[in-house]
């Protein structure tokens, strides 16, 4: 290891949440949603792990060192070749909803390796100058897919590959008049379990049906939204896992029956509607009782860092 942390100093960050696929974008196309996880993370004298949680997941997620944003930072360090610090307090103030397709694993993900990065950054005199595209790529590698981890790290709408160099995304265009809109039921659904009863070949009449839809969301997101309606129906992933979310899948069907392009948020059972500006409230109307209605906005960045101790 080359570089050492300074006792003392502390960043916070600041990571939105996230919707996935889109309809046909599997594990390709991510949207930043402006829901925020927020992050305090300061290396302290005395040793050991500190983890406060408020907000989404507290009392929930493990406060030891098994915390997906603390394993996030570890393999950070490990990779930037930084000792980790002796004593370290995690601060955390969740606002994205977990196990409900919205991205919440990326997003601690994403903060783990940002606030590791800004943390090694400030002790070396750096400010908290963050390396966007080393986090993209080892955001993508841990969560196993880089669409929800690209939007978050660059926000608004993303289009991402990855392979032995790591993971490239770019930004795509939205029109001004696209308004997503999530529609997040009581239950949750985790990614493993939607993951798991997702076959493992399809037919290539399929394949073909979807290539064409992916390539007309880009262009509908960005120029012509009247086609999104087609554009967000999908052959891969959402009809094998029906059984899963049953009732997401018949609001999907309601919606779109009624000219809305919907299509279920990442690993669901959460619904994403990509709606005209003037039709939102329209959508709305459709929320079974119970089920929160969202309508985030897509933040033009993605993850922040700032300093707010030098040490």
């Amino acid at each position: 290891m080359s570089a050492v942390l300074r006792p003392g100093v502390a960043v916070e960050v600041a990571v939105p949440a996230s919707s996935a696929n889109l309809g046909p974008g599997f594990d390709s196309v991510g949207c930043a949603l402006g829901v925020w996880d927020r992050c305090r993370a300061t290396v302290t004298a005395d040793p050991g792990l500190v983890v406060h949680v408020e907000g989404e997941g507290a009392g929930a997620v493990p406060l030891d060192e098994t915390h997906l944003v603390h394993r996030a930072m570890r393999t950070a360090w490990a990779e930037a070749r930084v000792e980790p610090p002796a004593g370290l307090r995690l601060e955390c103030v969740n606002a994205v909803p977990h196990g409900r397709g919205m991205g919440s694993s990326a997003t601690a993900i994403v903060t783990g390796i940002v606030a590791a990065l800004g943390l090694a950054a400030t002790s070396a005199g750096r400010g908290a100058h963050v390396d966007l595209d080393a986090a993209n790529s080892l955001a993508a590698r841990l969560e196993g897919h880089p669409d929800n981890a690209s939007a978050s790290v660059y926000g608004g709408v993303t289009l991402s590959w990855s392979d032995d160099a790591g993971t490239t995304t770019v930004r795509l265009p939205v029109h001004p008049d696209v308004e997503p809109v999530v529609l997040a039921p009581e239950t949750q659904l985790s990614t493993a379990r939607a993951r798991s009863v997702l076959p493992q070949q399809v037919r290539l009449a399929d394949a073909a049906a979807n290539s064409a839809r992916a390539a007309l969301l880009v262009h509908a997101l960005g120029h012509a939204p009247e086609h999104l309606v087609e554009a967000t129906r999908d052959w891969l992933h959402q009809e094998a896992r029906r059984p899963s979310y049953a009732a997401s899948m018949a609001l999907v069907d309601a919606l779109r029956g009624a000219g809305h392009a919907a299509a279920i948020s990442g690993a669901g059972p959460s619904v994403l509607v990509l709606a005209h500006r003037e039709r939102v409230a329209r959508v709305r109307a459709f929320a079974p009782d119970g089920w929160r209605v969202l309508a985030p906005g897509i933040p033009e960045h993605g993850a922040d860092v700032r300093v707010v101790a030098e040490g």
